[in-house]
């Protein structure tokens, strides 16, 4: 366990029980955050191969050139 999250942790056991639901509910929205970035960037990394067709083309390329 690294440093940071031994302080955390003792943070935490320093705080009243009542609080310790908001902690929990925060690590949730933390991690669902986390994971809608994960699934965010997986769908645009998997549609690439998709959209090559479309964005790498000689038509296209004209667009490209434009400042």
């Amino acid at each position: 366990m690294s440093m940071a999250e031994q302080v955390l942790i003792q943070k935490i056991r320093q705080l009243p029980p009542r609080r310790l639901a908001e902690v929990e509910d925060f690590v949730d929205f933390l991690r669902t955050r986390e994971d809608d970035q994960r699934l965010t960037h997986a769908a645009a990394k998997a549609g690439e191969a998709s959209f090559a067709a479309v964005w790498n083309n000689d038509e296209d390329a004209a667009y490209d050139r434009i400042d």
